[in-house]
């Protein structure tokens, strides 16, 4: 059955995470989480999304993110 779609909204905040599949890590080192953060500025000069908040876990990281478009399922896809 296919996943509901995410309602969107200009200018709304979003909790944002992900967990590696079966608790595995996703970031092995902090050259992991540098280029995760390279790769989430890049997403938000595409975007127009501000973070507010992050928080990189060794298996999951956690985003606070405002979206001044309802563009969510956009960046999440790059």
């Amino acid at each position: 059955m296919a996943r509901p779609l995410r309602i969107e909204y200009a200018g709304a905040l979003y909790h944002v995470l992900s967990r590696g599949d079966r608790g595995e890590a996703i970031f092995l080192d902090d050259a992991d989480r540098r280029a995760f953060l390279c790769a989430l500025e890049q997403v938000c000069g595409k975007t127009g999304w501000e973070v507010h908040a992050y928080c990189l876990m060794g298996n999951h990281f956690h985003l606070v993110v405002e979206t001044p478009q309802a563009n969510l399922a956009l960046g999440a896809e790059r």
